[in-house]
């Protein structure tokens, strides 16, 4: 599987191009993303001057503007045609972009990339099994994946506080209509316990270097974390994702 080619899911309507812009303007500022998951990203990826990096997922861009200012040669793909078109205005008409599913073959070729970034977008699939043996094949060997997911335990928590019995051990869907701007749209989630995904990773080929449940990062406004922050809690941080580093062995 090592030819380049757009997959027939890359045609696919995302139900993030209904709402890309508002959810893209957002996502830039708040707490979840700007100050919490792409700080904690860069931290993990440490130096990556001069390494090939394959943005999964890469939505309207951030990441990838950060990776590339950091001196990575950064390529991006994403599901949402309306997502890939915003990435282009942030990072320019020269950009490697690519509308594609991770759900179907990768238009890549085999060993392209030192690193690979999977930030939100596993748990859209309920299948693992062929998007990281995908996100492998494009992986040269020793290269690494930083794969981010939501929380089981944070899921697990919030079910119980809704009143619903705990599901923690069981592959399901949950779906929940997002609302951006003027728009809204069903978004499809699949929760699946640690083991699961530990099983899957390693199923794949992959080493666990590391688990980290990272805090905020220091230059979050106060404000943000006024609910989080205690005497025992003093960075304030909270459940929300787990973030993996996998060594492609």
């Amino acid at each position: 599987m090592s030819s380049v080619h757009d997959g027939p899911a890359a045609q696919s309507e995302s139900p993030y191009d209904s709402f890309a812009e508002a959810y893209s303007a957002e996502t830039e500022v708040n707490l979840i993303n700007r100050y919490y998951a792409r700080p904690a990203i860069v931290e993990l990826a440490g130096d990556i001057t001069g390494r090939s990096i394959l943005d999964a997922g890469c939505g309207s861009g951030s990441l990838a503007a950060t990776l590339r200012e950091r001196g990575a040669i950064v390529t991006g793909f994403d599901s949402s045609a309306a997502m890939v078109d915003l990435a282009r205005q942030r990072l320019g008409p020269e950009a490697d972009l690519h509308v594609a599913d991770l759900a179907e073959p990768l238009p890549f070729p085999d060993n392209a990339f030192d690193d690979s970034i999977a930030a939100l977008v596993l748990h859209y699939l309920h299948d693992w099994t062929g998007p990281l043996a995908e996100l492998r094949r494009v992986l040269r060997p020793g290269g690494r994946l930083i794969a981010v997911v939501e929380h089981p335990h944070a899921i697990d928590l919030m079910d119980r506080q809704t009143g619903h019995k705990s599901a923690y051990f069981q592959t399901r869907s949950r779906t929940e209509i997002w609302e951006y701007g003027n728009h809204s749209a069903p978004v499809t989630f699949w929760d699946r316990p640690l083991h699961a995904m530990t099983d899957a990773f390693t199923t794949a080929g992959f080493r666990i270097a590391v688990i980290s449940e990272p805090p905020p990062a220091p230059d979050t406004p106060p404000e943000m974390l006024a609910d989080f922050v205690s005497e025992s809690n003093p960075t304030g941080s909270f459940l929300c994702f787990l973030f993996f580093v996998l060594v492609a062995d």
